[in-house]
């Protein structure tokens, strides 16, 4: 699988601010809040939007600041303390606050599946994170979707394991000049039937290859 863009850092970060309103807005739709563009526009300047619920506008404002985080800190490492920190602004107001940034000690349970995530244990996702962001043998690209997959079927956290996955995985993304990854609405039908599947068998090669072919957004210069 190899890197579908080579660019630098800062080539990265133009492609990502240009078009953040629209990443924003994806990654909204994805959570099923059904939000505009124009309206995650309004509400990213800081406007006032009518129909959504105050979660629906928290979350979008929580994606926002999140994804500054990730492009103006340029020296953070991709593990597991900047993975609760991302947890900590893309779940802030939206879960209690001794559950932002540190795993859930609860069940969760996954809508459209019987499958349950396991109660996760500290040690091992420290662990397991490291031993998949330092495979050397696979290019970062392959490494952040195969990390952000990981994220999403661990159910780490109370909530916002989607979002949280896919930030981080952003994340070394752009630190590495390889695109983002995005799924478009038209495609996130087709994301939710194979990330079941994936949740279900633990297999992550048909998600994994389905997401670099029509997922990950860049430009060649």
């Amino acid at each position: 699988m190899n890197d579908k863009y080579h660019l630098t850092r800062e080539q990265n970060i133009f492609i990502a601010k240009r078009n953040i309103v629209d990443y924003i807005w994806k990654s909204a739709n994805l959570e099923g809040i059904a939000v505009t563009y124009p309206e995650t526009q309004a509400i990213y300047d800081g406007g006032i939007v009518n129909g959504l619920t105050v979660n629906d506008v928290i979350t979008i404002n929580n994606l926002k600041y999140a994804w500054e985080f990730i492009l103006e800190r340029e020296n953070i490492e991709p593990n597991y303390a900047t993975l609760c920190y991302l947890h900590k602004l893309v779940a802030d107001k939206l879960v209690l606050e001794s559950d932002l940034g540190k795993i859930r000690t609860t069940p969760v349970h996954i809508g459209g599946t019987s499958w349950q995530p396991q109660i996760p244990i500290e040690s091992q996702i420290k662990e397991e994170l490291m031993e998949i962001i330092n495979q050397e043998e696979k290019t970062k690209t392959e490494v952040a979707i195969q990390i952000m997959l990981y994220i999403m079927r661990r159910q780490m956290f109370i909530d916002g394991n989607k979002r949280v996955a896919m930030l981080f995985a952003n994340k070394i993304m752009i630190d590495n000049g390889c695109g983002i990854i995005t799924i478009a609405q038209e495609n996130q039908a087709t994301f939710y039937e194979k990330l079941i599947k994936y949740y279900e068998t633990n297999d992550m090669n048909d998600i994994k290859n389905w997401i670099y072919t029509n997922c990950i957004d860049g430009m060649e210069l």
